[in-house]
């Protein structure tokens, strides 16, 4: 398969975005924007979804973080920044875990280790037969709008529904199932990069004790929870959002000045 289309602007250290169920590299732009003035900044899109629709989805997560893994080898590059939104969570874990040494920080955003997602707002289950009789685009709409603090209304989810609605329904479907088989737990203790955390407090697929879960195993995690937002943090508070990667990409020069 050739590479995978991919959005990019920037130069310095790599941070690589992956989007997460019915997402885009679109979804990015604000990030890209705001980081590529220090770093080289890419975007996949995923087999299957934005503007890789026209390609066969993946049946495992596996094979997801093979695909990115393939980009950044036709790319060249090595020693990058990984953040993950939601199943790109999953998935950006599954690289670090087959790869680490390429992996220097790790960023896992509304996200956890365990793809089932306890406690969910409606098992995959029911997301699957819903996706079968309703198709994508209805999909995302409902979906979609768990996402937002204020649904429908949420900022950014006409964009959301807008990127969504372009995948196909084969990667749609084989998705569900690449999360619900999934379980990352076991590689947690081996993850030894520095790692934050992002979740929005009323974020209604990975509830608190996953995020906890992450946290609390993961050798070297630090914490950021966003108030008042939910699965699409990045859109509903990007200002903060964007605060809080910087802050933490920053460290290691607070570090070595001696500030605080």
């Amino acid at each position: 398969m050739a590479t995978l289309p991919y959005l990019r602007a920037g130069q310095g250290p790599v941070l690589v975005l992956v989007h997460g169920y019915l997402g885009g590299a679109a979804q990015w732009q604000s990030e890209i924007d705001h980081f590529c003035d220090r770093f080289d900044v890419i975007a996949p899109n995923l087999p299957g979804f934005g503007a890789a629709a026209d390609r066969p989805g993946c049946e495992s997560i596996s094979a997801m973080a093979e695909a990115v893994h393939g980009l950044l080898d036709d790319l060249d590059l090595d020693d990058i920044i990984l953040l993950g939104h939601s199943m790109g969570g999953m998935i950006v874990q599954e690289m670090t875990r087959t790869r680490p040494e390429r992996v220097s920080k790790l960023i896992l955003y509304g996200t956890g280790p365990l793809g089932l997602m306890p406690d969910r707002f409606e098992p995959l289950e029911t997301s699957h037969a819903r996706l079968l009789s309703d198709g994508v685009a209805a999909t995302i709409k409902r979906i979609g709008a768990t996402w937002f603090l204020h649904g429908a209304k949420g900022r950014g989810y006409d964009r959301v529904t807008e990127i969504g609605a372009a995948a196909n329904l084969h990667a749609a479907e084989a998705a569900l199932g690449a999360m619900a088989r999934w379980d990352g737990r076991p590689a947690l203790p081996h993850l030894t990069m520095p790692t934050l955390v992002i979740w929005g407090d009323t974020d209604r697929s990975y509830r608190w004790p996953q995020i906890e879960t992450l946290w609390s195993t993961l050798p070297d995690a630090h914490l950021a929870v966003i108030p008042h937002s939910s699965h699409a943090a990045h859109l509903e508070k990007p200002h903060l959002f964007q605060a809080l990667i910087t802050d933490f990409l920053s460290e290691d020069t607070r570090t070595s000045s001696g500030s605080d």
